[in-house]
């Protein structure tokens, strides 16, 4: 184990590394070169006087956003001379098992390459360049011939691969005989239980303000929303990523969320941000990928049958097509578990020096991975804009959800902290669900995939969203998902079925988050 100094050092060191070739490290520069022109400059003060004019200019504020957001995407460190794959993931078996799911789905896609007789990417021809570009901002009435083709995979596979995760080095039997085996997750993690969520979500108790609360104690709700928006207001003045953080944990304005969603992520929209989305949509008219197939028939799928969201399909076609392009996504792959998939040139299978990142981003579109857009269409209507802001959230959150690993946030422990709640919370309620066939696990599944996009309401939803960004955090994925089934228990104790109990779990759309949430941390005596 390293000491707090070394942590300290190590990370400062990566932060350091990976800011000297970012944008800002260059505009800084810049600034601090066109600073030394100025007459008051003094040269025996100039160290001072830089630092002084960087600050008073708001650059200074800038870097320390900028280092905040690496300081949020970071693994935790690890001990310098520890293997890479020990830094993505530390549990061999999981790496072990998100190595065979990648192998799968590469299978499944190469598969479909064969069968169809299509390539996995080709250069498109002029004409049909220009017809692309012509139809770019109405993509959503093309009709292309997509019934060959079929999504990747479905949460539902995941699900049954997590199922069958197991630590080879540990043995159940030794544990003493608990409630433990009986859920579907049966790999040894620790999770939180409810007194310590309580102190994680201090600010969702009962007696702080909250925004999707109508009947709150201490302060009429009018009164606490027009207080809160004049305190994020002031948050935006200032411009501080971690301040905007701590803000949202207790909601955000609707009119102030787009601004300060994008300050949290430090997604800015210079005017280098709109030149590099325009590149990459030159990519998407440029060459034709097997992916963009899958991306359409997604959006088909889900979002185009969406009440809330069929209205943005064109924006979903432009961000998800430029998405697949974008190779700054690899850069996740620095902390996620899972390897961005490779192909190889035509003729050179198996040859490492003609394998090839595909898609260019490295992630494998499945069913349902355009509703991680959706919702912020209705925050975004400049379409560099909602990239930027969707990029982020995906390599800060969303990735989680569809890769094998340990962490706190990712898929399988949120699967176990889900499974733990409700067995401590509701015993009779799980016990009975388990007893009819119906694993509780097997319906929370897919809104916990899709981080409860396309389940809830759409206000509801942005509430929802605005705790994940303000406490960093997909945690709270779980216990809403805990929170509706302690919600609904009267009538799943009624039910004799899965299909039964799927039906009275099938519309989550009137339900409330926050009242949800609170009830279930805060109202009930452990």
């Amino acid at each position: 184990m390293m000491d707090e100094g070394t942590e300290l050092s190590v990370t400062i060191a990566q932060i350091v590394q990976k800011l000297k070739g970012s944008n800002l490290h260059s505009q800084l520069e810049r600034q601090a070169k066109e600073c030394l022109q100025r007459p008051e400059i003094q040269l025996e003060d100039l160290k001072e006087d830089v630092k002084e004019f960087l600050k008073k200019s708001g650059w200074e504020t800038k870097l320390q956003n900028a280092v905040y957001r690496e300081l949020n995407v970071l693994p935790p460190p690890s001990h310098p001379e520890a293997p890479a794959e020990h830094i993505k993931e530390p549990l061999a078996y999981l790496r072990k098992a998100q190595g065979s799911w990648e192998k799968r789905i590469l299978k499944s896609l190469n598969s479909m390459c064969t069968e169809l007789s299509i390539p996995l990417a080709r250069k498109r021809p002029v004409n049909e360049q220009k017809e692309l570009l012509n139809k770019w901002n109405e993509m959503g009435t093309d009709e292309p011939d997509l019934s060959h083709f079929r999504p990747v995979y479905a949460p539902k596979d995941f699900l049954e691969v997590l199922i069958n995760l197991r630590n080879p080095n540990y043995d159940s039997s030794d544990q003493p005989s608990s409630k433990s085996h009986w859920g579907l997750i049966q790999v040894p993690l620790k999770v939180k239980d409810i007194p310590e969520l309580r102190e994680s979500f201090a600010e969702l108790g009962l007696n702080s303000g909250q925004l999707g609360i109508d009947d709150t104690t201490q302060v009429p709700a009018d009164v606490f929303e027009s207080e809160h928006a004049g305190i994020g207001r002031k948050v935006l003045i200032e411009q501080d990523s971690a301040a905007a953080e701590q803000y949202i944990r207790q909601g955000c304005p609707n009119e102030l969320r787009a601004e300060l969603w994008a300050l949290i992520l430090n997604a800015t929209n210079e005017p280098e941000d709109i030149l590099y989305y325009e590149q990459l949509k030159s990519g998407v008219l440029h060459h034709d990928l097997l992916v963009d197939n899958l991306i359409y028939k997604d959006v088909k799928l889900t979002a185009s049958n969406d009440d809330y969201y069929f209205v943005f399909e064109d924006y979903l076609y432009q961000v998800l097509l430029c998405f697949s392009r974008d190779t700054v996504v690899l850069e996740h792959f620095n902390y996620n578990s899972a390897t961005p998939p490779k192909s190889y040139i035509q003729g050179k299978l198996g040859l490492e020096d003609y394998a090839v990142v595909y898609p260019p981003n490295g992630v494998i579109p499945f069913h349902g991975f355009s509703m991680y857009v959706a919702p912020l269409c209705f925050l975004y209507n400049e379409p560099s804009k909602l990239y930027t802001v969707f990029r982020e959230m995906y390599v800060r959150y969303f990735f989680r959800l569809h890769s094998i690993s340990s962490f706190s946030s990712g898929i399988v422990s949120l699967c176990l902290q889900f499974e733990s709640l409700l067995q401590t919370h509701l015993p009779q309620l799980f016990y009975h669900l388990r007893e009819i066939g119906a694993q509780p696990l097997r319906i929370a599944f897919k809104w916990m995939v899709r981080a409860f996009s396309g389940y809830l309401a759409t206000d509801q939803l942005l509430l929802l969203w605005d705790r994940v960004l303000g406490y960093n955090s997909l945690e709270i994925l779980a216990v809403l998902a805990a929170a509706v089934f302690a919600f609904r228990a009267q009538n799943l104790m009624e039910v004799t079925s899965l299909a039964a109990a799927e039906a009275v779990l099938a519309d989550l759309s009137t339900l409330k988050v926050m009242p949800l949430l609170q009830i279930f941390l805060f109202a009930t005596i452990m």
